[in-house]
């Protein structure tokens, strides 16, 4: 089984890709991942890397269909995979295409621009451990300390309201266009998935559609 999993920041993409992989027994494949593992080498590519995602642009297609086309040959996809954040755009989309890679499904989690915005703008992070709050959802005991440590909690770059609002505008410019080239192939289930739900009905639903084939 070859799925796509779509959606804008702050969508959960992560967390029911994660479910996916574990409940189908697929490799889950994140452009998120690669780019961090690339960023984390700190050698040419991952610094520009690092510099596009820090200014809330997309990293070049070039760079990132390589990277993706070199995962997807790994011997653990041969028999299914999920992509994770990936495509983003239909030059992606139809990069995937010319690899002659039969994708079975493309799933879309669809959730308000307003409530993402309070998803991500919302997080505080404690840097020393990774403990993630949410002022909206999940707050500290204290406002801006760390429950156990006392610790001053920060924003992390990517979520600051105006990187995430960049990110959801340039997401929305190619979703359209993604939109439209998947529901033209007739060889693939695209189904849209109302993400506001919590995390198990998702997962329920999602499991709904991929029976469906």
């Amino acid at each position: 089984m070859r799925i796509i999993l779509l959606g804008a920041p702050g969508t959960g993409k992560g967390t029911q890709a994660k479910l996916i992989a574990e409940n189908y027994n697929i490799s889950k494949i994140s452009t998120g991942d690669i780019l961090r593992e690339n960023i984390q080498k700190k050698n040419i590519i991952g610094k520009k890397i690092n510099n596009l995602l820090k200014n809330g642009e997309l990293v070049p297609n070039k760079i990132v269909c390589n990277l993706i086309g070199e995962r997807i040959q790994k011997k653990d996809c041969i028999n299914g995979f999920l992509l994770d954040g990936f495509p983003r755009t239909q030059e992606q989309a139809e990069y995937i295409s010319n690899l002659k890679i039969k994708i079975d499904y493309v799933l879309e989690l669809i959730v308000p621009y307003e409530l993402i915005l309070k998803r991500i703008c919302g997080r505080r992070v404690h840097t020393a451990s990774g403990r993630i709050y949410n002022i909206n959802y999940n707050p500290p005991k204290e406002e801006g300390k760390d429950d156990l440590t006392q610790e001053k909690l920060t924003i992390r770059e990517d979520d600051k309201i105006e990187i995430v609002k960049k990110r959801l505008e340039t997401y929305e410019e190619n979703a359209y266009l993604l939109n439209q080239y998947y529901s033209k192939q007739k060889k693939i289930n695209y189904f849209k998935i109302d993400g506001k739900q919590d995390i198990w009905n998702i997962q329920e639903k999602i499991a709904m559609v991929l029976k469906k084939r």
